[in-house]
């Protein structure tokens, strides 16, 4: 299995590229959005890619990040989901816009890749909405932590004024800011959500809180 790429680019086609790795060249194939991305030919590229092996074809596709390439695993899972209907989803959505989508059941937004009907785009939120808060947690994983400086690591707290206990939040409510923050959301406002989604369901667990606390701050009008 051929997990990553990391070459020069020879060219750009519409809907795939070719990476010269060491003189062998990659086709890889992309979505519309990681192609904008890209720079052009004679520069460097890293991608994580997915091999396709069939009778009759031997294809890859390359992903800019482990969470797109894991949602295109799970969605090209749903049945009547090929490759090119994965690749139309993310490119149209981008993984972050996949994640809100099926974490909300909002089938709509999946329709509007091209190629996908309403039954497809139903299916893929109906199969997948259990799924979306782990993938969406991921992003934490893979990011790489960048060192802050010590001193804002461990600021200097006066003697006079010891900090406040803070009840530790549930391992739910942990893990839905979690995600939250993967998909940009600032910590305060993420809080806040998670904080009022909890209080209006106390037993709700991590993929309900994800859902109430995206509708809270999804733009009003």
């Amino acid at each position: 299995m051929i997990g990553k790429i990391t070459g020069r680019i020879d060219y750009r086609a519409a809907d795939h590229l070719l990476i010269d790795v060491r003189g062998v060249g990659y086709l890889v194939y992309v979505s519309d959005r990681t192609m904008a991305a890209l720079p052009g030919p004679g520069e460097v590229v890293a991608l994580y890619t997915d091999l396709v092996v069939r009778e009759d074809l031997m294809q890859l596709y390359g992903f800019p990040s482990l969470v797109e390439k894991e949602w295109h695993r799970l969605l090209t899972s749903v049945q009547g989901v090929g490759a090119k209907v994965s690749l139309a989803i993310l490119g149209a959505l981008g993984p972050d816009g996949v994640s809100r989508a099926i974490a909300l059941g909002d089938w709509a937004s999946v329709k509007a890749a091209k190629g996908v009907g309403p039954k497809t785009a139903q299916r893929i939120v109906l199969d997948l909405k259990d799924k979306a808060p782990g993938v969406m947690a991921m992003g934490g994983t893979i990011a790489q932590a960048t060192e802050a400086p010590a001193e804002v690591l461990e600021p200097a707290m006066p003697a006079s004024a010891p900090p406040a206990p803070v009840a530790a939040p549930s391992n739910a409510q942990a893990d839905a800011l979690s995600a939250l923050g993967n998909l940009g959301y600032g910590p305060s406002e993420a809080a806040a959500a998670v904080a009022q989604a909890a209080a209006h369901d106390p037993d709700a667990g991590e993929a309900a809180l994800i859902r109430a606390a995206l509708r809270l701050l999804a733009p009003k009008g």
